[in-house]
């Protein structure tokens, strides 16, 4: 078994990330091709190059972000069996490899390469005026969104804790809306401030925004966050436990397909990567790929 394995040289706030990589590798004797994309616009075409030398294994080196970005190259393409991706960290945020447990150190992380176990794990499709996109975690249309724009503007070395910066930062300055929402064709809409479609568990740097969410029963965890703003401090501080379910602010329901009407204005995101704006239609596709753990 052989991986492509697919790099970001600004993630982990390192030096010679491609390097690192391929001696923690070679060290477990784990075959591997490395390359080191240029730029996010590249790391398509290098995908396509592994798929067309015959490799159905990646691996993604970075966040969530580049996770992202491998897998929306994947997806470009017909696979007559789902490929399989993995996950190295190196980014500030990796959170989908929290609902797995996986570990968070890259040279760690490299050890669930060497056995043959995998997930089969849905995908969800977006699609709005900004055109369609593919992601593995989460997409937001709100308030969530617009922390994500801040927080790719915030210093790397804050870690984590830029996400819940940029959260505090966008909050005075972001309204209620009337949004309306369906799901697998039933509506329910009101006075809010952000939807969560969720595939896996956590995102915003480790918060448990998702607990009941599965990545491979074909369905996305939807979360309708009401206004007024001064329900969040109490709803973040669940967050960090999971137990925001049961506040009176939040509304769950699961489906395949949502859309979304809300303002032309709200800002969308999916793991992490600022989309465009809303509104927006989801769905899932059931088992597209194999994740490795």
């Amino acid at each position: 078994m052989s991986w492509w394995v697919v790099v970001n040289p600004a993630a982990g706030r390192g030096k010679d990330l491609g390097e690192r990589v391929a001696t923690a590798l070679t060290a477990h004797g784990i075959a591997h091709d490395v390359r080191v994309s240029q730029s996010a616009d590249s790391v398509a075409d290098v995908v396509e190059e592994g798929a067309a030398n015959g490799f159905t294994n990646f691996a993604s080196v970075g966040g969530d972000g580049m996770a992202n970005l491998v897998l929306n190259g994947l997806m470009a393409r017909d696979w007559g069996t789902p490929p399989t991706l993995a996950i190295l960290p190196a980014g500030s945020g990796s959170d989908f490899i929290r609902t797995f447990g996986l570990p968070r150190r890259l040279e760690d992380a490299v050890t669930h390469l060497i056995d043959e176990e995998r997930y089969p794990t849905d995908v969800g499709l977006i699609e709005g005026a900004f055109g369609s996109r593919h992601f593995l975690n989460a997409a937001n249309v709100g308030i969530a969104a617009r922390s994500a724009h801040m927080a790719a503007r915030l210093p790397d070395r804050l870690g984590t804790a830029r996400y819940t910066i940029a959260f505090w930062m966008a909050l005075p300055g972001f309204p209620s809306a009337d949004v309306h929402v369906e799901v697998d064709g039933k509506s329910i809409g009101g006075d809010l401030m952000n939807v969560v479609i969720a595939n896996g568990q956590f995102f915003g740097g480790g918060l448990n925004v998702a607990p009941r969410a599965t990545v491979m029963d074909g369905l996305l965890d939807v979360q309708m966050f009401a206004g007024p703003r001064r329900n969040a401090p109490a709803i973040m501080r669940r967050m960090l436990r999971g137990t925001h379910l049961t506040h009176r602010a939040v509304r769950r329901r699961e489906g395949a397909t949502i859309r979304v009407e809300c303002p032309d204005s709200w800002p969308v995101e999916a793991d992490g990567e600022v989309l465009g704006t809303g509104p927006v239609t989801v769905r899932t596709l059931h088992r597209a790929i194999q994740f490795k753990i």
